[in-house]
């Protein structure tokens, strides 16, 4: 078996998430143990940024967006992977985490990290999508927002928000009205595809 490279190094939240990435890639990982990061474990993250760039890859879950945030937070400019909660659960134990995922879905994770930013670069212009425009699109308020957020955030590959959160994470992400509008209608398409089957 031929392993893909990945030349970042990937944040884990622990050693069933290396063990699991490394059953299919030539990797390295940084394990945070658990969503209270140590100041060192911090540090080696600043390092890894500085040398080779860094992948976070957490569980789609509140730990795991715990600990986005606070590498988010210490070491700005990371790229960040995520995963759908549907890929990344075990049914059979009812558990949520990156080491049960398959190998297509953990690297499609990687393949479309996006760099996350803390705020818009200096000179570069970033056309945001306001908390109204979300609203307009029923993205924070009505029966499908929750279900439309989900599908959302899996086609711009921003993982799933809630709608307080989603406005930070589509300008985190410097995703443009136009990349917005464009998945947007794609989720539509496919509630409105759904309804009718």
């Amino acid at each position: 078996m031929e392993y893909r490279r990945i030349d970042e190094m990937i944040v884990v939240e622990g050693k069933n998430d290396t063990n699991r990435l490394k059953r299919f890639f030539k990797c390295d990982t940084i394990e945070t143990n658990g969503s209270a990061i140590s100041g060192s474990t911090l540090e080696k993250i600043k390092l890894a940024l500085d040398r080779r760039g860094v992948i976070v890859f957490t569980d789609p879950d509140y730990p795991g967006e715990k600990v986005r945030k606070t590498i988010n937070e210490y070491v700005p400019g990371c790229k960040h992977a995520f995963l759908s909660r549907e890929a990344a659960i075990d049914h059979r134990r009812n558990k949520i985490g990156i080491e049960h995922a398959n190998e297509h879905e953990l690297y499609q994770a990687l393949l479309y990290a996006k760099t996350s930013f803390e705020k818009v670069p200096n000179g570069a212009e970033h056309d945001g999508i306001s908390r109204e425009d979300l609203h307009t699109a029923g993205l924070i308020a009505g029966p499908e927002a929750k279900q439309k957020r989900e599908l959302l955030g899996k086609e711009l590959k921003i993982g799933y928000t809630n709608g307080k959160q989603l406005c930070n994470r589509l300008t985190q992400f410097h995703i443009s009205s136009d990349e917005f509008s464009q998945a947007l209608r794609l989720v539509e398409r496919k509630l409105d595809y759904d309804k009718h089957e």
